[in-house]
C-alpha cells in the first residue's frame, strides 16, 4: 500500500499526469474546432503536408523523419500538436545562442596539439583522422601523459571514487544524470560535506530527469545548504515542453583537475550492486590520471557557467598545475570528447562509425541498448561481411521490456551479415564500450539508441594504444564466455504477436 501511495503522489506521476491533461485538453479543442467549422479538415491536411515539408527538410536523421511523417499524415490533429511540443529536438533559439556564447569562452581554454596530431599521423594515419575528427567537430584535443585505468565494474571503480575524493584538496566537480540516496552516494556526500567545510570548491550538476524518482524535487537545496555548490540540470515541470527531450546524460568526476572518471555508472547502489533489480549489473568505467583530465574539467565548467548563466571569472586555477608528463607518465593517446545536441554533429555516432569502418580484424562492442538507423546498421553488416569479426554483448535481463524487444529486432538482419549477438546471462549490461583491433577502445555514456545519439548530452573517452585498451578486451571476452550467444533459430521462432509489435516499434523508435 505504501509503495502505491509513494508512486501515486510521486513527483513523476504528478508531472506525467499534468502533462497528459494538458495534451488531452488540447487535442480536445482542436477536435471541437474541427468539428464546428468544417473548413478546418482541410485546413489540418494542409498544415499536416506544410509540417512534414519542414521535418523533411531539416538536417536530421533519415529514420526520424520517417517516423514524424507517417505520424503527422496519419493523424493530423495529434501528429502536429505531438511535433510542436516533444518532436523539434532543438534547443530554443535563445537557449542556443546563450550556450554557445559559452561555448566559445570556454573551448579558448583547450590546448591544439598539433604537434601530437602529426606525431600520431606518422604512427597510424586512421586513428590520427579519428583525432583530428574529434578536435574539429567536437573541439577536444589529444593528449599524451595520461594514465588511464579501465573498471569492468561499478563495485571495482567505487573505492578509487572515494578514495580520489579524499585526496581532494582545491576542488570536486561532479556531473551525473541519476542520483540515489543510499551507500553510494552516502559515502560520497560525507566526503563532500566535508571537503566543502574545509574550503574545497565542491560542485555537482544533476539531472533533474534522471532524478525525478530517485531525489525530492528540492534536494539541490539541501546540498547548498551542507556547503555543496549544486544545481539542477532542465529542471523537470509539469508543463509541455521541447526542452525537455535534451538530457544532461553524462558521467562526470574531476579532482582537481589531475583524475577524473567517466563511464555509465551513475550514483545509485544498483551501480555497484549493493541492490538487485535486475540480476548482476554490470557497468564500465574509466579513470584518467594526467593532462587529458583538463577537457573534463572543461566539460563541466562548461555547463556549470550554462545551467547558471554565468561566467567563470578565472578558468586557469582549475588547470593542474604539477608536472603530469613526470607524475603520471605516457600511456599511449587519450582524447576525451563530448557529445552535444547544440548541433547537427551526431559525434557520439560519427566516433562509433569510424572505429567500425577502420577495423581490420575486428570490433567488439557492449551496449545496454541497440536501437540503431540505417548508417549504423550498414556500418556494422558490411565490415561482417568484409571479414571483421563483430561481436555485439547486450543485457540477458532487461530493464525496460519494450526496448529489450526493440533491440532484439536488429538481431536477424545483423547475423544474417555474420555479426556475433551474445546477450549477458548474469543480469542486465549497462557498458557502453568499443574495442578494436587491440589498438582502439572508447568508454563512454553513449548508447546505441536515438536519445544518445541525438538528443542527450553525452561524454566519452577515445583510446589509442593505451593500456585501458586491453583491459576493455579483456572484460568483453571474459563477458562474452557468461552470456548466451543468439543464434537464428532464436529469431526466427519469436511469435507472430512479437514480430508485429517490433515491426511497429521500430518505425516509431526515433520518437521514443
Amino acid at each position: 500500500m505504501k509503495k502505491i501511495k509513494k508512486f501515486l503522489l510521486g513527483r513523476a506521476t504528478i508531472v506525467a499526469f499534468a502533462i497528459l491533461v494538458q495534451l488531452g485538453w488540447l487535442l480536445a479543442f482542436l477536435q471541437e474546432f474541427r468539428i464546428r467549422y468544417p473548413l478546418a479538415n482541410t485546413f489540418m491536411q494542409v498544415a499536416a503536408i506544410l509540417v512534414v515539408l519542414v521535418v523533411v527538410n531539416k538536417r536530421s536523421n533519415p529514420s526520424y523523419k520517417i517516423a514524424w511523417t507517417v505520424l503527422i499524415l496519419a493523424v493530423p490533429i495529434v501528429g502536429i500538436l505531438v511535433y510542436f511540443i516533444f518532436g523539434r529536438s532543438e534547443l530554443t533559439r535563445r537557449t542556443r545562442k546563450r550556450m554557445e556564447a559559452v561555448n566559445l569562452e570556454i573551448e579558448k581554454e583547450l590546448p591544439g596539439n598539433q604537434e601530437l596530431l602529426e606525431e600520431l599521423g606518422e604512427i597510424d594515419p586512421a586513428a590520427c583522422r579519428q583525432a583530428k575528427y574529434i578536435r574539429e567537430w567536437a573541439g577536444f584535443p589529444a593528449y599524451k601523459n595520461t594514465r588511464t585505468d579501465y573498471y569492468s565494474c561499478g563495485e571495482e571503480m567505487f573505492p578509487d571514487i572515494l578514495k580520489a575524493l579524499e585526496s581532494a584538496e582545491h576542488f570536486i566537480f561532479l556531473e551525473y544524470f541519476i542520483v540515489e540516496e543510499g551507500e553510494m552516494f552516502g559515502a560520497i556526500l560525507d566526503i563532500l560535506r566535508r571537503k566543502a567545510a574545509a574550503g574545497v570548491d565542491v560542485r555537482m550538476i544533476y539531472d533533474d530527469f534522471g532524478c525525478v524518482t530517485t531525489l525530492p524535487a528540492k534536494y539541490y537545496r539541501k546540498m547548498q545548504e551542507w556547503g555543496v555548490k549544486c544545481v539542477r540540470f532542465n529542471p523537470l515541470y509539469p508543463v509541455m515542453s521541447v526542452i525537455m527531450n535534451n538530457r544532461d546524460h553524462r558521467k562526470i568526476l574531476v579532482v582537481d583537475g589531475k583524475t577524473g572518471f567517466t563511464g555509465g555508472v551513475n550514483l545509485a547502489d544498483e551501480y555497484i550492486n549493493r541492490v538487485a533489480r535486475f540480476g548482476y549489473w554490470k557497468d564500465a568505467g574509466i579513470r584518467l590520471e594526467g593532462e587529458a583530465v583538463w577537457s573534463f574539467t572543461v566539460m563541466f565548467l562548461e555547463m556549470w557557467c550554462y545551467v547558471n548563466k554565468t561566467k567563470e571569472p578565472d578558468l586557469g586555477k582549475f588547470r593542474f598545475q604539477g608536472g603530469a608528463g613526470a607524475e603520471f607518465g605516457t600511456d599511449g593517446y587519450v582524447q576525451p570528447y563530448d557529445d552535444s545536441p547544440l548541433d547537427n554533429e551526431t559525434v557520439g555516432e560519427n566516433i562509433y562509425m569510424n572505429i567500425i569502418n577502420r577495423a581490420k580484424e575486428y570490433v567488439y562492442i557492449f551496449t545496454p541498448y541497440l536501437i540503431i538507423d540505417h548508417e549504423l546498421l550498414k556500418a556494422l553488416q558490411n565490415a561482417s561481411k568484409s571479414g571483421v569479426d563483430v561481436r555485439i554483448v547486450l543485457p540477458g535481463i532487461p530493464d525496460k521490456r519494450v526496448v529489450y524487444w526493440m533491440s532484439q529486432s536488429y538481431y536477424e538482419p545483423l547475423i544474417e551479415c555474420g555479426v556475433r549477438i551474445y546477450q549477458y546471462n548474469p543480469g542486465f549490461l549497462h557498458s557502453k564500450c568499443f574495442v578494436c583491433d587491440d589498438e582502439i577502445a572508447t568508454v563512454g555514456s553513449i548508447n546505441m539508441d536515438y536519445r544518445s545519439l541525438y538528443l542527450h548530452f553525452e561524454c566519452g573517452v577515445f583510446l589509442y594504444r593505451a593500456k585501458a585498451v586491453a583491459q576493455v578486451k579483456e572484460d568483453m571476452v571474459k563477458a562474452m564466455g557468461e552470456s548466451e550467444e543468439i543464434n537464428l533459430e532464436f529469431c526466427r521462432k519469436r511469435p507472430a504477436a512479437v514480430r508485429t509489435f517490433q515491426s511497429v516499434a521500430r518505425l516509431f523508435a526515433p520518437l521514443l
